[in-house]
């Protein structure tokens, strides 16, 4: 549930996100506030994640900590579990949330209002069914004095995301659509803790070393897993595809492996120590990180048929680390000497020029990403040692320029990761200090209020798909159906009978009804529960010359639906499933894709 800040006498926006450390731009945009200079008491404002800990200085007290971050006094000893007679004492690290976490309905207010005003919006659709859903709301209506918990919401959006997360038993990959808020596990006791998920550019596999130091693979159309190779051991395991999808490249002892995901085959270059190894945007050059004729770290370049070794730095100190070459293969960043300190240097590949990146206040910045369009950095930043670590996450121009930070992890460190289209930022958040990350959270750089999109156990790592620009079609095929059709092949495989793309999806059924094909699309149609809304459109058409019924949502369909449409067709000859006999086939699918596929169903 999203965190409330009453406003009191004197505050501002920026002395309320000066206590907190929070961005103004977020705290702004978390309630749409129109006016910055206006603000009134009384007023409760959501809080983004921030600075929520306050380490105990000489001659405090509850009253006075509560005094100068102007909250009440019950909600730091409810947030530290204190107890009469409420002692605390120098050192002790509290902690301090921005208010409370709930919103009281105010005279004048209405669901839909409170969801536009605090960002509970999904598809840009006011999503009012979740604050419905999270306050057990019967019904739209509210009153003054109510209390309600306001949930963030699914983005609605054509985009998703990968990550790891497990506990003792085991880690596994998962799968986030950001269209439908959707969590899909994708793999069952193959992960291990530093397993990272590596998307192919085409979006259709997912690598990732995993249990036993074993290299896997997912195929996510057919949802199969190939084990690809072993590693003697799981430190500093970099994946890295080719611009085609058809190769992966990897270090392994002495040598860089180039595997072909499609034929199989794997050509070796001999280069020990290697790591961070990455294909050029051509195709047929590699950069990767060395120690030297002297054993000092280095970049080099080579070609992919291990010809025209080039060194690229002239470094004379320590290990080069997190190198990543930005995607249009102009510049490379890595991060030097260590992990106690960690400096982000760029390097332009065209002039030999290197920058330093200012960084967090500590030198400690970890995880640094290129955007997609290679003209910004993101990166974690440590910060506040003295309130028990939290991490910045913060943006840098490719110029090592306009450095600024953007959102707050509680982590020490945080992986941080672009949207395909540059426009978010996915981060972890949620960690204390015996746990790693419990939460995903995004924020929209063009609207920057945080949603936090995933609460799960120990998440270990998160990373976006890329985006598709395939236009390819794959066949499904299900014999127990007695069905096939096509569908867009970038969509996964997430159960036998249902599909998910970040822009759609589909799903089949069978239906049992000795009555006409008018009463079962009524049926279905005006179902109870009003799946497709209160006022669906039916029409009748006819597929492989059987009768056939499309049904479309009407505009009041509810949105946890994501715009399902459906079409029922008249088996030629009824089918018989686990016992029971079937008259009609079933498909739903997203409205935008119903008569796409529908016009390619076939009867085996």
């Amino acid at each position: 549930m999203q965190t409330f800040y009453t406003v009191q006498p004197g505050d501002t926006l920026s002395g309320i996100a000066r206590r907190w450390g929070i961005p103004l731009n977020s705290l702004i945009a978390a309630s749409n506030v129109q006016n910055p200079d206006r603000i009134f008491i009384g007023q409760q404002l959501a809080m983004p994640p921030g600075i929520e800990r306050y380490r105990v200085q000489a001659g405090d007290s509850l009253y006075l900590i509560a005094a100068s971050y102007r909250v009440p006094i019950s909600v730091i000893i409810e947030a530290n579990n204190l107890t009469a007679p409420y002692t605390i004492y120098p050192g002790q690290l509290l902690e301090v949330p921005p208010g409370v976490s709930y919103y009281v309905v105010q005279p004048g207010d209405s669901l839909y209002q409170i969801g536009l005003r605090y960002n509970v919006t999904t598809g840009g659709r006011v999503n009012t069914e979740l604050i419905q859903l999270l306050n057990n709301l019967t019904s739209t209506t509210i009153f003054p004095g109510m209390t309600l918990e306001i949930p963030y919401a699914p983005l609605g959006e054509q985009e998703m995301f990968a990550y790891t997360a497990g506990d003792a038993n085991g880690f596994d990959i998962w799968l986030y659509n950001g269209a439908t808020g959707a969590n899909h596990l994708l793999t069952t006791g193959l992960g291990e803790s530093f397993s990272v998920p590596y998307w192919s550019p085409d979006r259709g596999r997912i690598a990732f070393v995993g249990k036993n130091n074993i290299l896997y693979v997912i195929n996510l159309g057919t949802g199969e897993i190939a084990s690809i190779d072993q590693f003697p051991n799981e430190a500093g395991i970099f994946l890295n595809w080719s611009p085609d999808g058809e190769w992966l490249a990897y270090s392994k002892g002495s040598t860089i492996t180039l595997y072909n995901i499609t034929t199989h085959a794997a050509h070796q270059i001999n280069q020990s120590g290697a790591t961070d190894v990455q294909w050029f945007p051509n195709g047929r050059e590699l950069i990767f990180q060395a120690h030297d004729s002297n054993g000092i770290s280095q970049l080099y370049r080579i070609g992919v048929d291990g010809t025209g070794l080039r060194q690229l730095t002239a470094n004379t100190e320590g290990n080069l680390n997190d190198v990543r070459l930005s995607p249009n293969g102009s510049k490379v960043l890595y991060t030097t000497p260590g992990a106690s300190i960690s400096i982000i240097h760029i390097l332009d590949l065209s002039t030999g020029n290197t920058m330093e990146v200012p960084g967090g206040p500590l030198a400690k910045n970890y995880f640094p990403t290129w955007s997609p369009n290679s003209s910004s950095i993101a990166f974690s930043a440590t910060a506040y040692e003295d309130r028990g670590y939290y991490s910045l996450i913060r943006l840098v121009t490719n110029q090592g320029g306009r450095e600024q930070t953007v959102a707050i992890s509680n982590c020490f460190s945080s992986p941080v990761d672009w949207s395909p289209h540059q426009t978010k930022l996915a981060y972890l958040s949620g960690c204390s200090a015996d746990a790693a990350a419990s939460e995903i959270w995004v924020t929209d750089l063009r609207h920057p209020a945080p949603r936090r999109l995933v609460t799960r156990n120990n998440i270990m790592a998160v990373q976006w798909a890329p985006t598709s620009n395939s236009t390819s079609k794959a066949t499904f095929r299900n014999p127990t159906f007695r069905i096939q059709f096509q569908y867009p092949a970038d969509w996964i495989h997430i159960t036998p009978e249902r599909f998910e793309g970040p822009e759609g999806f589909f799903q089949i059924s069978a239906l049992s009804s000795s009555g006409s094909l008018d009463d079962v699309c009524q049926s279905d149609a005006y179902h109870q529960l009003m799946p497709y809304g209160s006022n669906p459109t039916i029409t009748r058409i006819q597929i492989q010359s059987q009768e056939a019924c499309f049904i479309y949502p009407s505009d009041d369909q509810p949105q946890l639906m994501n715009n399902q449409a459906s079409i029922i067709i008249r088996y030629p000859t009824p089918v018989v499933i686990g016992g029971n006999t079937y008259q009609f086939f079933v498909l739903w699918a997203d409205k935008y894709h119903i008569e796409e596929i529908a016009s390619t169903i076939q009867f085996l």
